[in-house]
């Protein structure tokens, strides 16, 4: 296995890096242009809070980890700015959307905004030592938590007292913002939130008579016999299970990480299309049909999110069923979303494989799946050889730096 981990550095930093810095800083009025074509023509100017704030992320975590190459720290510092201009209301809040002057045009009703402003800011604190940064991050994390109960508020369009459920996307996010803001909070806060958002996605959205995780649950954790509540969005559960193995690491719990693994194999299993290959974008449990007309398009960060999730699994456990998987989903990747003409790669294929959409970027993707996919994939892989068990508590420190 380690030897993909070159051929995922080299994609990482000779084509999607140099097509994000050269198409889409807006030298003009700040921030970062999202939504451009084939070959990285801009085709529309409006600004996503929350690909802004994962564009920043994604230059700030490279400028920490890979290189302190300054090019990557100025365009980290250039969505930034144009980030604590525009980006949030008087109370705070990180509005949805921004036009290219950066005038707000979503209301902020989305939380993932604020999200991904806490880690943006959160990893730029660490390149910078700026304190304003990481008063940013604080703060916006702070909101985040005081909404977690109802993250839409005042524009949940759900009727109130009828069915009330909860979704799983915010305790899978807090998975991994609350080790990416770790060295910004109370000790005490960050121990509390990683038990609380364990329990929620290992023991209420997942549920072991069916080995899957689900997407919506009642306010009691139980399943909902309806469209939502029937709902499985693969990507998210195999998505989580890495953020959880990094919970592992992090505790040292050897036993959570297996368990993370074993989740995700099923889940494999069960969204497999067997017939076209590739992973399922939506699916019903009970094999209904899903009302998400999209639901057997393959999508670019389903595959990824599972790749950077199968090495993990490989190298936390050595079980044979993830460099199994693995080599699976690698070949179907980079056989179907790599764009083998033109830099970065393509988003949305159709359930045989073909190119729906020949974007590179839009209102849902950006500058991040795919850059920390392969970051985490090649500095997983080359790393270390499978832990044994016995080796875990001696090498789990090295991974986890």
């Amino acid at each position: 296995m380690r030897e993909y981990a070159q051929q995922y550095k080299s994609e990482l930093l000779s084509n999607i890096i140099p097509f994000w810095l050269k198409h889409s800083i807006d030298n003009e009025y700040g921030g970062f242009f999202s939504c451009l074509d084939r070959y990285g023509k801009v085709f529309d100017t409006d600004k996503f809070t929350w690909l802004q704030g994962r564009e920043v992320w994604t230059f700030a975590m490279l400028y920490d980890k890979v290189e302190k190459k300054q090019e990557w720290l100025a365009t980290a510092l250039h969505g930034a700015d144009f980030l604590q201009k525009h980006g949030r209301d008087k109370d705070g809040n990180w509005h949805f959307s921004l036009d290219r002057h950066g005038k707000p045009l979503t209301q902020p009703y989305n939380i993932f905004s604020d999200c991904f402003a806490a880690m943006a800011f959160g990893t730029l604190y660490k390149c910078t030592k700026d304190e304003q940064h990481a008063e940013i991050a604080k703060r916006t994390f702070s909101n985040i938590l005081k909404r977690r109960d109802n993250p839409k508020g005042i524009y949940n369009k759900v009727y109130p007292y009828t069915r009330h459920l909860k979704n799983f996307s915010l305790p899978m996010i807090l998975c991994n913002l609350s080790l990416e803001l770790e060295h910004l909070l109370e000790k005490d806060t960050v121990s509390v939130l990683i038990e609380e958002v364990i329990f929620e996605v290992m023991e209420v959205f997942y549920k072991k008579d069916e080995n899957l995780i689900y997407e919506n649950v009642t306010s009691d954790g139980s399943l909902s016999d309806s469209f939502e509540g029937r709902l499985l969005n693969p990507g998210h559960g195999i998505e989580a299970m890495w953020f959880i193995m990094d919970l592992g690491l992090r505790l040292k719990n050897q036993r959570l990480i297996e368990k993370a693994a074993a989740i995700s194999y099923s889940i494999l299993d069960y969204s497999w299309d067997n017939q076209h290959e590739g992973i399922f974008y939506f699916l019903d449990s009970k094999g209904y049909p899903p009302q998400q007309l999209e639901w057997d398009q393959k999508l670019w960060w389903v595959h990824v999110e599972t790749l950077v999730c199968m090495a993990k699994a490989h190298t936390l456990t050595g079980d044979a069923r993830a460099k199994h998987w693995f080599e699976k989903v690698h070949k179907y990747t980079w056989h179907h979303f790599k764009d083998t003409e033109y830099l970065e790669w393509f988003g949305y294929l159709n359930r045989r494989g073909e190119v729906l959409l020949p974007l590179k970027g839009g209102k849902w993707k950006g500058c991040f799946h795919i850059p920390r996919g392969l970051y985490q994939v090649y500095s997983t892989l080359g790393h270390t050889q499978p832990l044994k068990k016995t080796a875990f508590e001696n090498d789990v420190a090295q991974l986890s730096n």
